[in-house]
């Protein structure tokens, strides 16, 4: 993606800064925290997925003459702050938590460092790429898991907007997802792309073997053949005789899945094509997925649930001001006291605390030093810590960008599941799997 993304914003930042500017408190430093009070609804941890996005949105949010230009017709802010706006870059500092990482409530997820009117200018940027893209991840994990290393496509491009979809695409990716159908996230960000064809195309024909023949002279017995718009019995009949035993996969999109699927695997079986494959692509979720572990499932699609986060379209990330420099220079903690969103002032750092079989037990926030200090971390505790460096003077590092950074996250993803406790992978509803401590 080029252009500018310096009107992806809300007004209130624009007008705290033209305030800000006006009373001289915009240049003291400040530190910003991005971090969920709870976890979506029922859910036992999180998944940190749109740094590699943030970063680079970030490194576009400048104010060029056609956002200026709007900006002065409508009179947003004094024409002092649009000269301002004019030479406005962020060259200030960010730490979080890698991308891919577990989370859980109070985790100090993105930490941002630099001038109050630098920092929260990037407010709804943070939130809105931070909050849709783990909330894809976090439901694709879920479905990752369940799915028991059988491969699993993102193909929701048509159930979300055009921007969305290739960010969900990354999201899942990141989450263990193998596949997309979005041609503009495999362009953008290496993720393999896959898709053969819908019902329009066997409807086009004047019949369904027509289709199949079709589609086999264009791309081989090795494609997957869709077989249920009219008869699933008949339809593996036919894919059978026109592809031969050699069918790479057949597809199944509507039905009873689990009786459905195992009829076809018997007749597939019956017909000799024991090596075909069934990938099952119906309204799934987490839930459904996880019906189908005993079926003779090979590969699942997944599309509406997973870029809706499952229910939980956003991942309730918020923006708080944790610390500004007080007039001697000295770091203050400040934090809202608001009933049921309070926040916790103070530079933090975190750690998690992992037992003798490597599983995660504590997530440890320590508030003092913050991300550049040197935390309490207690010798022979075994804990890990969790945040890095992102950015530095306004630079991000360049391991968390583009197709490399995003290849990175997942693999990250990856390991951090690995630490987690047997009970974070229930589905029922439950309460955060490792508690969060604050010291």
């Amino acid at each position: 993606m080029t252009g500018s993304a310096a009107l992806f914003t809300d007004r209130y930042e624009l007008t705290m800064v033209d305030a800000a500017l006006r009373d001289g408190t915009a240049h003291r430093e400040s530190l910003f925290e991005a971090f969920a009070r709870r976890l979506p609804d029922g859910r036992r941890y999180g998944i940190v997925a749109g740094t590699g996005r943030l970063l680079e949105l970030i490194d576009r949010f400048r104010f060029e003459d056609a956002e200026l230009e709007w900006l002065r017709t409508n009179e947003i802010v004094r024409p002092a702050t649009l000269d301002w706006l004019a030479d406005y870059r962020f060259r200030g500092d960010i730490w979080g938590y890698r991308e891919g990482e577990a989370y859980f409530p109070g985790s100090p997820l993105i930490t941002i460092q630099a001038t109050f009117a630098e920092a929260v200018m990037l407010e709804t940027l943070v939130l809105s790429t931070l909050n849709y893209d783990s909330s894809v991840a976090g439901a694709a994990a879920r479905m990752v898991s369940v799915a028991l290393g059988r491969p699993i496509a993102e193909m929701g491009s048509r159930r979300t907007s055009e921007r969305a979809a290739i960010a969900a695409a990354r999201a899942a990716y990141i989450a263990g997802f193998d596949a997309t159908s979005n041609l503009e996230a495999g362009r953008t960000w290496g993720i393999p792309t896959m898709g053969t064809a819908a019902h329009a195309f066997t409807l086009l024909h004047d019949s369904e073997e027509a289709a199949f023949r079709a589609q086999i002279e264009a791309f081989g017995p090795t494609t997957t053949l869709l077989i249920d718009t009219y008869d699933i019995a008949q339809g593996v009949e036919t894919a059978v005789r026109v592809a031969g035993t050699s069918l790479g996969a057949v597809r199944i999109d509507s039905g009873d899945l689990p009786t459905v699927v195992m009829s076809v695997r018997e007749q597939l079986d019956g017909l000799g094509a024991v090596d075909t494959r069934i990938t099952v692509t119906s309204d799934l979720d987490e839930f459904t997925i996880a019906a189908l572990s005993a079926a003779p499932v090979d590969s699942y699609g997944v599309g509406t649930a997973v870029v809706t986060g499952s229910g939980s379209p956003a991942a309730g990330m918020v923006y708080k001001l944790v610390a500004r420099r007080d007039d001697a220079g000295e770091w203050v903690a400040v934090a809202k006291a608001s009933t049921q969103k309070a926040s916790v002032g103070g530079r933090k750092n975190a750690a998690r605390r992992l037992d003798s079989t490597h599983t995660a037990r504590e997530e440890l926030v320590f508030v003092g030093d913050g991300p550049d200090g040197e935390a309490e971390f207690e010798a022979g505790s075994r804990l890990r810590p969790l945040m890095v460096q992102l950015m530095a003077d306004g630079v991000a590092d360049p391991a968390f960008l583009g197709p490399e950074g995003t290849r990175a996250a997942r693999a990250h993803r990856a390991e951090a599941m690995q630490e987690l406790p047997i009970e974070a992978f229930r589905l029922g509803r439950g309460e955060p799997v490792i508690p969060t401590t604050y010291r």
